[in-house]
């Protein structure tokens, strides 16, 4: 059977993953960017492919493209560029992505190189510029100095880090390098703008101006001023700094010039404070005076995640950008009088981009039901659906049906989150329910997930409840208000009020649910693990356990104390939210999973819980993983991954004989 309860899972471990598009400037060419397994099966790899614009040829290989090639952008004159590993003929270099162009015919040239790799880049739209980002280590002043550092660490088997200043790094720890901007005029030497921030990922947050005269990009938080950042606008030929723009309390990420280069559109947070909450909005610049205006004073929710699509006509202050509302993620359309209009009526968007006469935009679309695909959009029209372009495989049909749930939180606040149902389930034969919690907490069930996808579920005969809690994203400020101060308060309550709103259903069986969560949502599966036993069994993955320590020895320190305040004189705040404290609670079954590579939450944490069920002789499991970080990437741990936690809940929810799966 296709989709049979045992290999589901793996096919959806296997399905070819969109992540990106790139459109050439006169709208003909459009680049996918596609996620698939290498041929050995045990990695994820990257691939590109050429999808019609008219959705009426089917998708091929780019021509000359390669395994590992990424980052496809196009230049001003319709050159297709891209980040390769692929093998240069140079001997003696640094290894490390290099910048290649595409011909269309396939003929590749690498155009640009710095040793140890370029991490991301960027095109002027009507200009012969290029900005890359790469790392310089401390002491090399230029990148050759930086290849015979890098080299000299080699050579002496050194891989170590002194930090000067605290690593950041999405949840992986970093090296010692920092990423800096270079900018390249035409075939001129590059210039080196700035560095970016040690201890930052490189993950590239830069920009050019169309004429390719500005660039503009991130600089991160310092240990004096851990929640602000700065952006940076320079002359792209000399270097020379314009501004140095911040604000206190807030971050800026995924600058955008305007067509015609007047303005410079950022996206701004102010990040969760005991006494404050989240905020995001979109801003603009003006590169000369460095004024700063809110794009978006009116909006209740948030251009969030995603980078903003400024109009291509010059004149025309028209943009794009998707942000997450009420379980979906829609596309929005700021007018030039700043009116939003919602441009989609269901589904979630990423990856926008849009025609050269603004008139149509292309952008992915999944939905909780549905894997990521590309679709056309007309770029003005009111909640309309899309048209399907192209989809790299297909996983349908699936084994059940996606509804919603409504509630009532405990302050009138109405609640929503999705459900999925097998097929067969009936008030005669119930079926067993999973209620799965998202990370976060500022996040929201809106699109198709790879990790903790809920469809291995119920293929498995689950009912599965996504619940978006307190502090979820998508419905408005007032959720932000609720949850403050109240990290695992208002939030588990919420998911409990949920989880008895789905339960009233007479097709789920209220005898046989269990509890699974990652990250933030592990941290409330231990919160569930203290405070009820009503659930059957309990997962939880990366998820927070001791507050005081994690505060301590997290990558995001600063963000945690922000929240909590120092331990030694807020005492109340971590009596009030740490799960710790209430171990002798503890009586669920309870299977735990973490990362040996993860500093967003250090595994510290799940060896802490462990213990403590075991030594109150709680039935539990650790499922390590020692060269994962926060999530689970590699396509072999994850199909162990989801195999564990079935069978887990088989043997706890269903009763069935415990299989310990056969590679562990």
């Amino acid at each position: 059977m296709i989709n049979g309860p045992r290999t589901l899972h793996d096919r959806l471990v296997a399905q070819p993953r969109p992540t990106g598009l790139a459109l050439a400037p006169d709208g003909t060419r459009l680049i996918l960017s596609v996620q698939v397994l290498d041929d050995g099966g045990s990695r994820y790899t990257s691939e590109l492919w050429e999808v019609d614009p008219a959705g009426e040829k089917d998708p091929r290989r780019v021509p000359g493209s390669q395994q590992h090639d990424f980052a496809p952008a196009f230049t001003a004159d319709g050159t297709l560029l891209v980040l390769s590993g692929r093998d240069s003929g140079e001997s003696g270099e640094e290894p490390g992505p290099s910048l290649w162009s595409l011909s269309a015919h396939g003929e590749a040239e690498r155009i640009a190189h710095h040793p140890g790799g370029m991490t991301a880049f960027t095109i002027a739209a009507r200009a012969a510029a290029l900005a890359w980002t790469a790392a310089l280590l401390p002491g090399a002043e230029d990148a050759r100095t930086h290849a015979d550092l890098l080299r000299r660490r080699r050579h002496a088997g050194v891989g170590a880090v002194l930090y000067e200043v605290p690593p950041g790094g999405d949840g992986v720890e970093l090296g010692p390098a920092e990423p800096h901007t270079f900018v390249r005029a035409g075939q001129a030497e590059p210039v080196d703008v700035g560095g970016q921030g040690q201890g930052t990922d490189g993950a590239g947050d830069l920009a050019l101006s169309p004429d390719g005269t500005l660039v503009a990009f991130t600089r991160a938080p310092t240990p004096a001023a851990p929640d602000t950042n700065t952006v940076v606008i320079a002359d792209a030929r000399t270097g020379e700094r314009h501004h140095a723009l911040s604000r206190p309390g807030h971050q800026y990420y995924s600058p955008v010039f305007t067509a015609d280069g007047t303005r410079l559109v950022c996206e701004r947070q102010q990040e969760e404070t005991y006494d404050s909450e989240w905020q995001v909005t979109l801003v603009s610049f003006d590169p000369v005076s460095g004024e700063e205006t809110d794009l978006l004073p009116d909006f209740d929710n948030w251009p969030w995640p995603g980078r903003p699509v400024c109009s291509p006509v010059p004149g025309d202050t028209t943009l794009w950008f998707t942000g997450d509302e009420q379980g979906r993620r829609p596309v929005f359309r700021r007018a030039p009088d700043g009116t939003v209009t919602r441009l989609t009526a269901s589904g979630a968007y990423s990856s926008l981009c849009v025609t050269p006469d603004g008139s149509t935009l292309y952008a992915l679309r999944s939905t909780l039901d549905s894997a990521p695909h590309v679709v056309r959009l007309d770029a003005a029209e009111v909640d309309q659906e899309p048209d399907l372009v192209a989809a790299p495989g297909d996983l349908s049909p699936l084994p059940g049906t996606l509804t919603e749930v409504h509630a009532t939180g405990d302050d009138g606040f109405a609640l929503r989150g999705w459900l999925v149902l097998p097929e067969g389930a009936t008030a005669e034969r119930p079926a067993p329910l999973l209620v799965m919690v998202h990370g976060g907490p500022q996040g929201s069930w809106s699109d198709w997930p790879w990790l903790w996808n809920p469809w291995p579920f119920v293929a498995r005969g689950h009912g599965v409840l996504l619940p978006d809690p307190a502090l979820s994203s998508g419905y408005g400020q007032r959720m932000q208000e609720r949850g403050r101060g109240d990290f695992g308060g208002r939030p588990y309550r919420d998911v409990i009020a949920l989880t008895d709103a789905a339960l009233a259903r007479a097709d789920l069986d209220p005898h046989r649910t269990a509890l699974a969560g990652w990250s933030y949502g592990g941290y409330l599966a231990n919160r569930a693990a203290t405070r009820t036993d009503r659930f059957k069994a309990l997962v939880s993955h990366s998820g927070l356990w001791n507050l005081e320590s994690l505060q301590a020895a997290t990558d995001l320190h600063a963000y945690f104390r922000k929240i909590f305040g120092d331990p030694r004189v807020r005492r109340e705040r971590y009596e009030a939210d740490s799960p710790h404290l209430d171990a002798a609670a503890l009586t669920t079954p309870m299977l735990v999973v973490h990362g040996g590579a993860d500093a967003r939450v250090p595994e510290g944490q799940s060896r802490e819980l462990y213990h403590e069920l075991q030594r109150q002789g709680v039935p539990t499991a650790f499922l390590y993983f020692p060269d994962e970080s926060h999530g689970v990437e590699a396509p072999g741990q994850l199909r162990l991954l989801y195999e564990t936690v079935l069978n887990f809940l088989d043997h706890h929810v269903l009763g069935e004989k415990w299989r310990r799966p056969e590679l562990l």
